[in-house]
């Protein structure tokens, strides 16, 4: 048996394994404890500059997404607003 936590790792490091171009991740912190969810956010968003790899990430944490280049809000199916980060 092995935590969410683990289990997530494990999950990432599986998506992460064959170098991926682009890389969905949808709600990758989700069900973690703040502590590790931030470990995972910040593996996700290092691998990304390492790799030049697209990430697109899919959150209902605010504070997750506006790590982001880019955010798309999404409500009912609808775009509803979209914004880019200041370089």
């Amino acid at each position: 048996e092995v935590s969410g936590g683990e289990q997530q790792r494990v999950a990432i490091a599986r998506a992460l394994a064959p170098s991926p171009k682009l890389l969905i991740a949808d709600e990758p912190t989700g069900n973690l404890d703040g502590d590790t969810g931030q470990q995972i956010a910040d593996l996700l968003f290092q691998k990304q500059k390492e790799r030049d790899m697209t990430l697109v990430l899919v959150t209902h944490d605010p504070s997750l997404a506006d790590k982001c280049q880019r955010k798309i809000a999404v409500r009912s199916g609808e775009i509803e607003s979209y914004s880019e980060a200041a370089e």
